[in-house]
């Protein structure tokens, strides 16, 4: 009983960053697990809602208008932004992956030419 109650003791010293007998967290340590894969998501699909979002809160806050107090009209710019920056993000979306998709295609094809020029490729 009296070992259980030192090895508790050491944990907490360890913990509370005072010195004692257990002075690393390497029995707190646990294995790690990989990292997921990351999600696929149409860009364009999710560009286009968080831009309607943003289209709707305006045109809320349009019409509210009048009872809006002088101080809180920010807000109007703020869901003009949004929208100004979701219809940004549904044109530029679309030149962004054709570019990845060229310097993908690209490196690829520098790969393949290096591969063949030093013998390994076939």
């Amino acid at each position: 009983m009296a070992n259980r109650r030192a090895l508790s003791t050491a944990r907490k010293a360890a913990w509370r960053g005072t010195a004692g007998p257990c002075t690393s967290l390497d029995f707190v340590s646990r294995p790690t697990r990989p990292a997921p894969p990351p999600l696929e998501a149409n860009d364009q699909l999710v560009t286009g809602v968080i831009g309607a979002g943003w289209a709707v809160a305006l045109i809320a806050l349009l019409i509210a208008r009048g009872s809006l107090p002088a101080a809180d009209r920010w807000w109007i710019w703020t869901c003009a932004t949004g929208f100004g920056v979701g219809v940004f993000g549904f044109c530029y979306v679309p030149v962004l992956k054709r570019s990845r998709a060229r310097a993908a295609r690209l490196q690829a094809e520098r790969m393949d030419g290096q591969d063949v020029a030093s013998g390994r490729g076939g």
